[in-house]
């Protein structure tokens, strides 16, 4: 082409019409779930007059949103769980596109900070995807993004004290969900078409059994790819993604898995905990490593580890951030601290790292920013409007967040 100003024109607006560019959110914590985005120019420092909008949600719920294109997806319940919802916002202006509601009597978990809408959907460029559990349905359900449903299956019963809070995800042309609970416990694999069960494969239970984490994969340097998983039954566990067969793993924690496996390197780090907060730890376990489960584990650490807040690692760092609020960063490949200071904020989010920062959404309503690094810097407080239990969701220079009652918009003018 003779005129460059004319291809750049043309590649930019395929880039910016298309999802093949565009660096979607499509589930929990972002591209496989570590919480990092590759977004540029979200502000640091905010008033909630620079929000770029806010919108109140029909119900509440803490699970995070997803993002594809100009649309959001986000779950809700009502009266107190025996409705729950899925919402498609427009992602510019925060207005309701369409909901889906289904009634679905339930229980009330015995933790006051649970809910029944703790999951967040995951998305493709055709479909949006969904769970709506109770103590005798898991309901999985299918719909395109215009709101129609496509299809449904339901897993069968939820034994559990505290509900439901699991994310499923796709990978590979297949909708995984994870079940670890108090009763039968499996990992099933569906087709994101039909919902027809591509594998499914049994879990151990324990007397805590049920897990909050969502999976992520690792990708090995020969190609091969894994199905990483944390819960007290199996500690860190590995899956085929293609068959669903166990190919190892390593069990070496005693309490509760709320937070999600992270990759660090030739490490999978896990935390475990219970919510007063005596005796969590954090598990460091080799990717390379063989032998049984304490022959794999790097190094573990037991002070001011996260319960329910998954982490970060970013160029050979791990950043932290318990629940009571105190934020450390470790040295991945060893666990040796580089920084660890209290913030004045409890939370139920984890972090997001975007451009060398990292976001920290809190209990009681502020968006804490960090910078991330070999030394602590608290770049700003900022308001958030409400408290929140969600994770931010980023794409391009937006921010949304899901607070206890709005759905939050914050990025540059």
């Amino acid at each position: 082409m003779k005129n460059p100003r004319l291809l750049v024109f043309l590649l930019l607006s395929v880039c910016s019409a298309g999802s093949a560019c565009a660096q979607e959110w499509t589930r929990f914590r972002g591209p496989n779930g570590t919480g990092i985005s590759p977004a540029r120019g979200l502000p640091v420092a905010w008033t909630e007059a620079d929000f770029r909008w806010r919108v109140r949600l029909p119900a509440g719920g803490h699970g995070a949103p997803v993002a594809w294109g100009e649309r959001l997806f986000v779950t809700a319940a009502t009266d107190e769980g025996r409705e729950r919802s899925i919402l498609a916002l427009d992602r510019r202006d925060g207005r309701e596109l369409w909901r889906k509601t289904y009634a679905l009597p339930t229980h009330r978990p015995a933790n006051r900070n649970a809910g029944y809408a703790n999951s967040s959907p995951v998305v493709d460029a055709e479909r949006v995807f969904a769970v709506f559990v109770s103590a005798d349905h898991f309901w999985v359900r299918a719909f395109d993004h215009a709101g129609g449903e496509l299809w449904s299956r339901d897993l069968g019963p939820f034994v559990s004290q505290h509900g439901h809070g699991a994310s499923p995800i796709l990978h590979a042309g297949r909708l995984i969900v994870t079940n670890d609970q108090d009763g039968a416990s499996t990992v099933t694999a569906l087709d994101p078409a039909t919902g027809r069960v591509l594998w499914e494969t049994p879990r151990r239970t324990s007397r805590s059994g049920t897990a909050y984490g969502t999976p992520c994969v690792l990708r090995r340097a020969d190609g091969r790819e894994e199905l990483l998983l944390a819960s007290q039954s199996h500690g860190i566990s590995s899956l085929d993604p293609a068959s669903g067969r166990q190919l190892w793993d390593a069990p070496v924690f005693n309490k509760r898995m709320v937070s999600s496996p992270v990759v660090a390197g030739d490490l999978v780090i896990g935390t475990c905990g219970q919510g007063g907060g005596a005796g969590n730890y954090l598990s460091a376990v080799r990717l390379d490593g063989s032998g049984d489960a304490e022959s794999r584990v790097a190094y573990t650490l037991k002070v001011a580890t996260p319960y329910v807040t998954t982490s970060v690692h970013h160029e050979g760092r791990v950043y932290l951030v318990s629940d009571g609020g105190v934020a450390t960063a470790i040295e991945a490949a060893t666990g040796r601290t580089l920084w660890s200071e209290r913030l004045r904020a409890e939370f139920f989010a984890s972090p997001v790292w975007v451009e060398g920062r990292l976001y920290c959404a809190s209990t009681k309503g502020e968006m804490l920013v960090l910078a991330a690094g070999d030394e602590f810097r608290l770049l700003a407080r900022n308001p958030i409007g409400e408290g929140t239990h969600s994770t931010p969701c980023v794409v391009g220079d937006r921010m949304y967040l899901r607070t206890f009652n709005h759905l939050v918009c914050v990025g540059a003018p």
